[in-house]
């Protein structure tokens, strides 16, 4: 148990604005900090730290206290986590009270205690693997240099190696005392049927550790380097107690200070991708690591800041998923920027290859709002089609739709009238069409949904049909009467 002396020291030197802007992204108001609310959707800042009398309150959801109970709420963590944590930022060191200590250890540690304890010791054993072993330096740490990593990148992100013997680390976490049912749990080994010693899930690869906000270790990516094994090249982790891939992005413990301090975040898609750009100083930087980007990962970012800037590859398959991440952007009301690197070129690639004030300028200077983005690409692909180059408009529009600023959204909509040389009244007419649409598929979503469950009685409205068909034929004549205007002089 933390000794009352060390409680005290943590108290004494801890700064709760500090902490919070650690998570929040805060501006001074007069003599106290405000912020948008991390725990409730807001538009309005209402969350205020106290530098003076150090405490926070959040007055969306009447929530408030010290910087440890802050720890508390955001990160789950216990009152005895929450101390370490801020201990280990702040470099107290804890002194433990012997008498309770020894009485507290004779106690089951919870389960949850036990997946963050494994994955501390796991990534311990990968990073000491690769320093330190044969194996680790002459295939682990030789990838690492080939891909050009400096030893501070590769500490700093904690990369490690899991050697070719096939359990190796299974055979290391039992000798120190870790029960099988936790390792499987963790989804570090895997025990089928007919292998009792179990096997490592991510033996003979290198690894990348992924963090939680705060730093603690939630599970693992993982790359194989053999390119004649047929099995996956990147490996992850499985969803856990204490790991959701959803609600995570790798490098955003080691970014988000630089995200907070230069207000915007730039969002990739891979490890390499992240850390590359670290390497070459550019460090507001995260990725959603091979997964569809979420709400959940959103709401993360915009805890710092609501800018981002995308930055792709270029191949037709992540365009054409960065649409979908544009919109749910949008939908969180964050402020978008689109980047396409050169054709053979990603993120890492690029800054590999040039200094860190290129990579910089380039990102600045070719960054475009989404709607050239999408006009770029969308109107390339239509060529002279009078009726493709309607449907990519279309397309814009139905982007600007998701936009919830009223202000914003009329802003975006003459960008696209000078753009395209359109009335701004045709594409409000749209953009209400295409709202309309938006909430008639969420009433059928919601629909479905109430369908599914029991109902006691059910009624019929045959009114909803009728809405349901004068709708469609209302949609299919403004979609006739835009094309009549945009392209009535062209003969087809």
């Amino acid at each position: 148990m933390i000794s009352k002396q060390t409680i005290d020291k943590i108290f004494s030197t801890i700064r709760v604005e500090e902490i919070v802007g650690e998570y929040v992204q805060l501006k001074r108001a007069g003599s106290n900090y405000k912020g948008l609310s991390p725990f409730h959707d807001e538009k309005t800042p209402s969350f205020v730290v106290s530098a003076s009398k150090q405490i926070w309150k959040d007055f969306s959801t009447g929530k408030g206290g010290t910087a440890i109970s802050f720890l508390m709420e955001i990160e789950n963590f216990t009152y005895p986590e929450a101390l370490r944590h801020a201990a280990k930022k702040y470099g107290i060191e804890i002194e433990e009270d012997q008498r309770e200590f020894s009485e507290e250890a004779k106690n089951a540690q919870s389960e949850r205690d036990l997946l963050y304890k494994i994955h501390e010791v796991a990534n311990t054993y990968f990073q000491e693997t690769l320093w330190d072993s044969e194996e680790g330096k002459s295939i682990g740490l030789a990838y690492f240099k080939e891909r050009e990593l400096k030893d501070e990148i590769i500490k700093k992100f904690q990369l490690g190696y899991s050697p070719e013997k096939k359990n190796a680390f299974t055979e290391y976490a039992l000798e120190k005392g870790y029960s099988k049912e936790i390792l499987e749990k963790s989804g570090l080994s895997i025990f089928p049927e007919n292998t009792p010693a179990g096997i490592d899930r991510f033996r003979e690869r290198v690894i990348f550790p992924i963090h939680s906000f705060s730093g603690r270790i939630l599970g693992f990516g993982a790359r194989i380097l053999k390119n004649n094994v047929k099995t996956a090249k990147y490996l992850n982790s499985p969803e856990t107690e204490i790991y959701h891939k959803s609600n995570v992005l790798y490098g955003l413990n080691q970014s988000k200070q630089a995200i907070s301090r230069k207000n915007v975040c730039l969002l990739v898609e891979g490890y390499m991708d992240v850390i590359s750009l670290h390497m070459s100083g550019i460090d507001n930087v995260v990725a959603s690591s091979g997964t569809s980007l979420t709400t959940e990962q959103i709401k993360l970012i915009k805890r710092l800041t609501e800018n981002v800037t995308i930055l792709f590859d270029g191949d037709n398959a992540g365009i054409k998923a960065s649409f979908r991440s544009i919109d749910m952007l949008l939908t969180e009301g964050m402020n978008i920027r689109v980047l396409l690197f050169p054709e053979g070129d990603d993120p890492d690639s690029f800054a590999r290859k040039h200094p860190q004030e290129y990579v910089e300028k380039f990102i600045e200077n070719e960054a475009m709002d989404f709607i050239d983005f999408k006009a770029e690409i969308l109107l390339k692909e239509a060529g002279n089609d009078p009726i493709k180059k309607a449907e990519a408009i279309r397309n814009i529009v139905k982007s600007v739709a998701f936009v919830q600023n009223a202000l914003k959204r009329e802003v975006y909509l003459k960008e696209v009238s000078n753009k395209f040389g359109l009335s701004e009244q045709s594409l409000f007419n749209e953009l209400d069409l295409q709202k309309q649409i938006t909430q008639n598929q969420n009433q059928n979503v919601q629909q479905q949904k109430e369908n599914k469950a029991p109902k006691l009685e059910v009624v019929s409205k045959p009114e909803v049909e009728i809405d349901s068909v004068q709708f469609n034929i209302l949609h299919q004549e403004n979609k006739l009467i835009n094309l009549m205007l945009m392209f009535g002089d062209v003969v087809l």
